[in-house]
Protein backbone atom coordinates (compact mmCIF):
# COMPACT_ATOMS: atom_id res chain seq x y z
CA UNK A 1 0.00 0.00 0.00
CA UNK A 2 1.53 3.13 -1.16
CA UNK A 3 -0.08 6.79 0.05
CA UNK A 4 0.78 10.21 -1.82
CA UNK A 5 -0.21 13.77 -0.88
CA UNK A 6 -1.89 15.91 -3.52
CA UNK A 7 -2.90 19.54 -3.76
CA UNK A 8 -6.18 20.56 -4.85
CA UNK A 9 -5.59 21.39 -8.37
CA UNK A 10 -5.22 18.86 -11.57
CA UNK A 11 -1.85 19.72 -11.97
CA UNK A 12 -0.27 17.88 -9.08
CA UNK A 13 -2.79 15.31 -9.16
CA UNK A 14 -1.91 14.02 -12.59
CA UNK A 15 1.95 14.42 -11.03
CA UNK A 16 1.01 12.03 -7.90
CA UNK A 17 -0.82 9.47 -9.96
CA UNK A 18 1.22 9.69 -12.78
CA UNK A 19 4.39 8.42 -10.36
CA UNK A 20 2.23 5.74 -9.06
CA UNK A 21 1.61 4.42 -12.52
CA UNK A 22 5.54 4.20 -12.74
CA UNK A 23 5.47 1.93 -9.54
CA UNK A 24 2.95 -0.41 -11.29
CA UNK A 25 0.79 -0.47 -9.00
CA UNK A 26 -2.55 -2.74 -8.90
CA UNK A 27 -4.96 -0.10 -8.37
CA UNK A 28 -5.83 3.54 -6.84
CA UNK A 29 -7.97 5.16 -4.41
CA UNK A 30 -7.86 8.73 -4.93
CA UNK A 31 -9.32 10.51 -2.21
CA UNK A 32 -10.75 14.00 -2.52
CA UNK A 33 -9.00 14.68 -6.07
CA UNK A 34 -10.09 15.00 -9.83
CA UNK A 35 -8.50 13.10 -12.79
CA UNK A 36 -7.29 14.65 -16.07
CA UNK A 37 -8.91 13.64 -18.85
CA UNK A 38 -4.92 12.43 -20.00
CA UNK A 39 -4.10 10.62 -17.44
CA UNK A 40 -7.70 8.82 -17.47
CA UNK A 41 -6.81 7.13 -20.55
CA UNK A 42 -2.93 6.66 -19.34
CA UNK A 43 -4.64 4.36 -16.37
CA UNK A 44 -7.04 2.16 -18.77
CA UNK A 45 -3.82 1.78 -21.59
CA UNK A 46 -1.82 -0.02 -18.60
CA UNK A 47 -5.36 -1.78 -16.90
CA UNK A 48 -4.94 -0.23 -13.59
CA UNK A 49 -8.72 0.49 -12.29
CA UNK A 50 -9.37 4.06 -10.11
CA UNK A 51 -11.90 4.42 -7.67
CA UNK A 52 -12.44 8.18 -6.64
CA UNK A 53 -13.60 8.43 -3.24
CA UNK A 54 -15.71 11.32 -2.00
CA UNK A 55 -15.53 13.05 -5.19
CA UNK A 56 -17.38 12.72 -8.52
CA UNK A 57 -17.01 13.63 -11.96
CA UNK A 58 -18.85 14.54 -14.95
CA UNK A 59 -17.58 12.82 -17.27
CA UNK A 60 -17.96 8.98 -15.10
CA UNK A 61 -15.13 7.79 -16.31
CA UNK A 62 -13.88 6.55 -13.36
CA UNK A 63 -16.13 4.28 -10.69
CA UNK A 64 -16.67 7.19 -7.96
CA UNK A 65 -18.03 6.35 -4.06
CA UNK A 66 -19.65 9.97 -3.05
CA UNK A 67 -22.26 11.20 -0.22
CA UNK A 68 -25.24 12.91 -1.89
CA UNK A 69 -23.88 16.17 -1.00
CA UNK A 70 -26.92 17.99 -2.58
CA UNK A 71 -29.62 16.41 -0.45
CA UNK A 72 -26.97 17.19 2.33
CA UNK A 73 -26.91 20.33 1.91
CA UNK A 74 -30.54 20.95 0.72
CA UNK A 75 -31.68 19.22 4.40
CA UNK A 76 -29.19 22.14 6.04
CA UNK A 77 -31.23 24.72 4.31
CA UNK A 78 -34.42 23.52 5.43
CA UNK A 79 -33.08 23.21 8.92
CA UNK A 80 -31.88 27.10 9.07
CA UNK A 81 -35.41 28.28 7.36
CA UNK A 82 -37.44 26.36 9.91
CA UNK A 83 -35.62 27.80 12.76
CA UNK A 84 -36.74 31.29 11.48
CA UNK A 85 -33.11 32.50 10.33
CA UNK A 86 -33.60 35.05 7.45
CA UNK A 87 -30.00 35.84 6.63
CA UNK A 88 -28.64 33.09 5.53
CA UNK A 89 -24.72 33.02 4.40
CA UNK A 90 -22.69 29.92 2.87
CA UNK A 91 -19.25 29.31 2.71
CA UNK A 92 -17.89 26.83 0.37
CA UNK A 93 -14.52 25.23 -0.03
CA UNK A 94 -12.98 24.90 -3.77
CA UNK A 95 -14.65 25.70 -7.00
CA UNK A 96 -12.97 22.84 -8.73
CA UNK A 97 -14.58 20.40 -5.96
CA UNK A 98 -17.76 18.72 -6.67
CA UNK A 99 -18.42 17.91 -2.85
CA UNK A 100 -18.44 22.14 -2.90
CA UNK A 101 -20.78 22.28 -5.80
CA UNK A 102 -23.28 19.63 -5.08
CA UNK A 103 -23.68 21.14 -1.40
CA UNK A 104 -24.19 24.85 -2.71
CA UNK A 105 -26.42 23.55 -5.27
CA UNK A 106 -28.54 21.89 -2.44
CA UNK A 107 -28.94 24.23 -0.25
CA UNK A 108 -29.42 26.77 -3.05
CA UNK A 109 -32.12 25.08 -3.86
CA UNK A 110 -33.72 24.37 -0.67
CA UNK A 111 -33.93 28.08 -0.24
CA UNK A 112 -35.09 28.86 -3.37
CA UNK A 113 -38.46 26.81 -2.53
CA UNK A 114 -39.06 28.28 0.57
CA UNK A 115 -38.66 32.01 -1.56
CA UNK A 116 -35.21 32.68 0.02
CA UNK A 117 -31.94 34.19 -1.12
CA UNK A 118 -28.17 33.98 0.07
CA UNK A 119 -27.43 36.91 2.18
CA UNK A 120 -24.01 36.10 1.51
CA UNK A 121 -21.32 33.62 -0.50
CA UNK A 122 -17.68 33.28 -0.30
CA UNK A 123 -15.15 30.73 -0.79
CA UNK A 124 -12.64 29.40 2.13
CA UNK A 125 -10.47 27.30 -0.08
CA UNK A 126 -11.00 23.80 2.25
CA UNK A 127 -8.24 25.86 4.52
CA UNK A 128 -8.35 27.36 8.33
CA UNK A 129 -6.90 30.40 7.30
CA UNK A 130 -8.90 31.24 4.54
CA UNK A 131 -11.84 30.53 6.29
CA UNK A 132 -10.66 32.35 8.99
CA UNK A 133 -10.23 35.73 6.70
CA UNK A 134 -13.91 35.36 5.07
CA UNK A 135 -15.66 34.85 8.19
CA UNK A 136 -13.96 38.60 9.02
CA UNK A 137 -14.95 39.79 5.65
CA UNK A 138 -18.46 38.54 5.58
CA UNK A 139 -19.31 39.54 9.57
CA UNK A 140 -17.29 42.40 10.49
CA UNK A 141 -20.14 44.99 9.64
CA UNK A 142 -23.52 45.84 10.23
CA UNK A 143 -26.67 43.85 9.32
CA UNK A 144 -24.58 40.55 9.26
CA UNK A 145 -25.76 36.96 8.19
CA UNK A 146 -27.80 35.72 11.08
CA UNK A 147 -26.69 32.15 9.79
CA UNK A 148 -23.93 30.68 7.91
CA UNK A 149 -23.15 27.26 6.23
CA UNK A 150 -19.52 26.37 5.96
CA UNK A 151 -19.26 23.37 3.72
CA UNK A 152 -16.45 21.60 5.71
CA UNK A 153 -16.52 21.00 9.73
CA UNK A 154 -12.59 21.99 9.85
CA UNK A 155 -13.22 25.63 8.22
CA UNK A 156 -16.66 25.92 10.47
CA UNK A 157 -14.86 25.23 13.63
CA UNK A 158 -12.29 28.35 12.12
CA UNK A 159 -15.50 30.63 11.66
CA UNK A 160 -16.96 29.97 14.94
CA UNK A 161 -13.36 31.02 16.45
CA UNK A 162 -13.36 34.31 14.78
CA UNK A 163 -16.86 34.94 15.37
CA UNK A 164 -16.29 34.32 19.07
CA UNK A 165 -12.96 35.61 19.73
CA UNK A 166 -12.71 38.56 17.52
CA UNK A 167 -15.91 39.49 16.93
CA UNK A 168 -17.55 39.40 20.01
CA UNK A 169 -20.62 37.63 18.40
CA UNK A 170 -22.56 34.78 20.08
CA UNK A 171 -22.87 31.50 18.90
CA UNK A 172 -26.16 30.62 18.22
CA UNK A 173 -27.63 34.35 19.69
CA UNK A 174 -26.37 36.38 16.89
CA UNK A 175 -25.64 33.55 14.35
CA UNK A 176 -25.89 30.06 13.77
CA UNK A 177 -23.30 27.98 12.28
CA UNK A 178 -23.68 24.88 10.41
CA UNK A 179 -21.00 22.56 9.68
CA UNK A 180 -20.55 19.43 7.18
CA UNK A 181 -19.18 16.01 8.11
CA UNK A 182 -19.07 15.41 11.69
CA UNK A 183 -15.38 14.65 12.24
CA UNK A 184 -14.54 14.19 16.20
CA UNK A 185 -13.53 17.35 17.08
CA UNK A 186 -17.56 18.62 16.53
CA UNK A 187 -18.66 16.68 20.14
CA UNK A 188 -15.98 19.00 21.98
CA UNK A 189 -17.46 21.48 24.35
CA UNK A 190 -15.40 24.13 22.76
CA UNK A 191 -16.96 23.42 19.67
CA UNK A 192 -20.51 21.46 20.29
CA UNK A 193 -21.07 22.47 16.10
CA UNK A 194 -24.44 21.52 14.24
CA UNK A 195 -22.70 19.48 11.66
CA UNK A 196 -24.27 17.29 8.31
CA UNK A 197 -23.14 13.65 9.73
CA UNK A 198 -21.60 11.35 6.50
CA UNK A 199 -22.06 7.38 6.33
CA UNK A 200 -18.27 7.25 6.09
CA UNK A 201 -17.74 4.10 6.98
CA UNK A 202 -20.14 2.72 4.00
CA UNK A 203 -18.75 4.95 1.80
CA UNK A 204 -15.19 3.14 3.03
CA UNK A 205 -16.67 -0.33 2.35
CA UNK A 206 -17.90 0.54 -0.60
CA UNK A 207 -14.29 1.95 -1.75
CA UNK A 208 -12.37 -0.89 -0.97
CA UNK A 209 -14.75 -3.46 -2.08
CA UNK A 210 -15.29 -1.74 -5.74
CA UNK A 211 -11.44 -1.48 -6.18
CA UNK A 212 -10.64 -5.15 -5.48
CA UNK A 213 -14.16 -6.27 -7.76
CA UNK A 214 -12.00 -4.20 -10.35
CA UNK A 215 -8.49 -5.71 -10.00
CA UNK A 216 -7.89 -6.25 -12.66
CA UNK A 217 -9.48 -3.39 -14.39
CA UNK A 218 -13.03 -4.36 -15.45
CA UNK A 219 -13.59 -1.46 -17.67
CA UNK A 220 -17.11 -0.16 -16.53
CA UNK A 221 -17.24 2.42 -14.10
CA UNK A 222 -19.50 1.96 -11.11
CA UNK A 223 -20.87 5.22 -9.94
CA UNK A 224 -22.31 4.86 -6.06
CA UNK A 225 -24.05 7.61 -3.56
CA UNK A 226 -24.43 7.55 -0.22
CA UNK A 227 -27.16 9.55 1.72
CA UNK A 228 -25.94 11.35 4.10
CA UNK A 229 -27.15 10.49 7.54
CA UNK A 230 -28.65 13.53 9.60
CA UNK A 231 -27.52 16.74 11.12
CA UNK A 232 -25.58 16.07 14.77
CA UNK A 233 -27.22 18.90 16.89
CA UNK A 234 -25.10 20.44 18.49
CA UNK A 235 -25.02 24.44 20.70
CA UNK A 236 -23.66 26.20 17.63
CA UNK A 237 -27.29 26.63 16.08
CA UNK A 238 -30.33 27.59 16.80
CA UNK A 239 -32.96 25.00 17.45
CA UNK A 240 -36.07 27.27 18.94
CA UNK A 241 -38.74 26.49 16.19
CA UNK A 242 -37.96 22.68 15.27
CA UNK A 243 -36.13 20.00 15.99
CA UNK A 244 -33.45 18.76 13.65
CA UNK A 245 -34.71 17.70 10.12
CA UNK A 246 -33.35 14.52 9.03
CA UNK A 247 -32.60 14.19 4.94
CA UNK A 248 -35.40 12.51 2.88
CA UNK A 249 -33.27 9.63 1.96
CA UNK A 250 -33.44 6.73 3.96
CA UNK A 251 -31.81 6.64 6.97
CA UNK A 252 -30.51 3.24 7.33
CA UNK A 253 -29.39 1.74 3.85
CA UNK A 254 -27.78 -1.73 3.16
CA UNK A 255 -24.61 -1.48 0.87
CA UNK A 256 -25.62 -3.70 -1.60
CA UNK A 257 -28.66 -1.10 -2.59
CA UNK A 258 -26.04 1.70 -3.55
CA UNK A 259 -24.52 -0.09 -6.35
CA UNK A 260 -25.50 1.86 -9.56
CA UNK A 261 -26.92 5.09 -7.93
CA UNK A 262 -25.92 7.99 -10.70
CA UNK A 263 -24.04 10.91 -9.32
CA UNK A 264 -24.98 14.42 -10.19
Amino acid sequence: VLIFMASNDSESTDHVIDGLLDYQVDGIIAASVSISSDLTARCEAAGVPVVLFNRAQESKEHSAVTSDNFEGGKTVSKFLLAAGHKKIAYIGGWEGASTHRDREAGFREGLKEENQQLAAHALGDFTVERAKEVAREMFNKPNYPDAVFVVQDSMAFAVMDVLRNELNLKIPDDVSVIGYDDVPPAALAAYDLTTMRQRSNIMVEETVSLMLDNIPSSGVPDQITSSPKSLRSGNSASVDIVAPITPSLPNTIDPGDLTGISLE
